[in-house]
C-alpha cells in the first residue's frame, strides 16, 4: 500500500475523495482536503454539452484552487467530439488529470450515452477514448462500474480496451448499473481488473470505517482507493487510513474539532455562494456528519427547519454543548438511516 502515479504526478497517499455530483464542488474539496491524507481530489462530473455550450454552470464547476492539487476534473457524455472538446476546455483550466465518467446510473444520463450507458456500447466508448487521448496532453483516466447489469458483468474487458487506448488510471466502483447503491461492492471483480491489466487501478465501494478499507484493499490488491460517502459522514477517514497504513494510531477528533469542522464549512459556503443555497449544502453536509452520534436525528430535524444563517449557527452550537455537557436526547438512539442518496441519484432529481 504504497503511493502510485499515473504518468508523472504521485499519488501520495494512495486514497481519492470520490466524485460525487452536487457534493464534491469547490468547497467541499477543500474542506476534506484540509483535513489531510487525500492523495488526489475530482470534481463533480461535469457535462460536457453544457461545457462544450458555455453553460456557466459547468464553467464554474471547473474552477479549483491550488490546493487541491493533483486535481482531476471529470466529465460525462455520450458523444466523441464534444468529449474530445471538454476534455481540452479540462486541460486549458490547468487540470492535472482528466477522468472520464463511465460509472453514473442516473437514467438522464444513461439515455444520452453517457455515464453507466457506455458500458453497453464497447465501440463508443473506444472512440470516445481515442478521441479524448488525441485532444490532450495531461493523463487520462477512466471511472467505470463492473458491467450494465448483473448479466452482463463486462468491467475487465472494458478496462483492458481503455488500457489499449491509453487510460493511465482504472477506478472500479463495484456495482453494476442495474445495482444503483444497493447491495455490497464487488470487489472480487476489482481485484480481478487489477490482475488484467499493467496500469494502476483503484477500487471503489463502501468504504466507511477504517478497518473495511484496508480490508478491501489488501483482498484486491488495487493501487489505491476512493472514498465518497464516508468522507462525508467522516472527514478525517482519509488522515486515519493514513495514519494506520504508517504505523500510526488513527487520530480522532474531539467534540470541539467535529463543531469546528461544521462551522469551517458553513462559513466557506456563506463566503461563496448566495446564503439560501449555502443552507442547503449544510443541512447535506449535516445529515450525513451526524449519523451515528448520540442525537443526531433530534439535531437534524432541528437543523433542516431552520430558515437563517443565525439559526443555523446557534442550534449547532446548542447540540455540541448538550453533547459535551452529557444532556442526553430523548431515548439517546444511535440511529443508521441513510438520508442522501450518493453522486447521480442527486442529479437525476435536478
Amino acid at each position: 500500500m504504497k503511493p502510485f502515479k499515473i504518468r508523472n504526478i504521485e499519488i501520495n497517499p494512495p486514497l481519492i475523495l470520490s466524485p460525487m455530483a452536487g457534493v464534491t464542488d469547490y468547497t467541499f474539496r477543500r474542506l476534506i482536503k484540509r483535513r489531510g491524507g487525500v492523495g488526489l481530489v475530482v470534481s463533480e462530473f461535469i457535462s460536457v454539452e453544457g461545457l462544450t455550450r458555455h453553460n456557466p454552470k459547468s464553467k464554474r464547476q471547473m474552477f479549483f484552487d491550488e490546493e487541491e492539487r493533483p486535481f482531476a476534473i471529470q466529465i460525462f457524455g455520450g458523444q466523441a467530439p464534444r468529449m474530445a472538446m471538454g476534455a481540452e476546455m479540462a486541460e486549458e483550466v490547468g487540470a492535472d488529470i482528466l477522468d472520464v465518467n463511465c460509472g453514473c446510473p442516473a437514467p438522464k444520463v444513461v439515455k444520452n450515452g453517457g455515464g453507466s450507458g457506455l458500458l453497453k456500447d464497447m465501440p463508443r466508448l473506444e472512440e470516445i477514448l481515442k478521441e479524448i487521448k488525441k485532444a490532450i496532453t495531461i493523463p487520462l483516466t477512466l471511472k467505470l462500474r463492473t458491467g450494465y447489469s448483473d448479466s452482463t458483468i463486462n468491467v475487465v474487458d472494458v478496462a483492458k480496451m481503455a488500457e489499449q487506448c491509453g487510460v493511465e488510471h482504472i477506478q472500479v466502483h463495484g456495482r453494476t448499473r442495474e445495482q444503483g447503491y444497493k447491495g455490497l461492492a464487488n470487489w472480487d471483480l476489482i481485484k480481478q481488473v487489477k490482475e488484467a491489466v499493467n496500469i494502476p487501478v483503484s477500487g471503489n465501494g463502501d468504504i466507511t470505517s477504517i478497518e473495511y478499507g484496508l480490508q478491501c484493499w489488501r483482498e484486491s490488491g488495487t493501487d489505491g482507493i476512493l472514498i465518497g460517502r464516508g468522507a462525508m459522514q467522516n472527514p478525517w477517514i482519509f488522515r486515519q487510513i493514513q495514519d494506520a497504513l504508517e504505523g500510526r494510531e488513527p487520530y480522532q477528533p474531539d467534540l470541539t474539532e467535529k463543531k469546528a469542522v461544521l462551522l469551517e464549512f458553513f462559513e466557506m459556503l456563506r463566503a461563496e455562494m448566495p446564503e439560501i443555497v449555502a443552507l442547503g449544502k449544510m443541512k447535506q453536509l449535516a445529515g450525513q456528519f451526524t449519523k451515528g452520534l448520540i442525537g443526531g436525528a433530534q439535531f437534524r430535524q432541528t437543523l433542516y427547519h431552520s430558515h437563517s444563517a443565525v439559526e443555523i449557527l446557534d442550534n449547532i452550537t446548542i447540540y455540541f454543548e448538550n453533547l459535551a455537557a452529557g444532556n442526553g436526547f430523548g431515548d439517546g438512539i444511535i440511529e443508521a438511516e441513510a438520508l442522501l442518496t450518493d453522486s447521480c441519484d442527486a442529479y437525476a432529481a435536478i
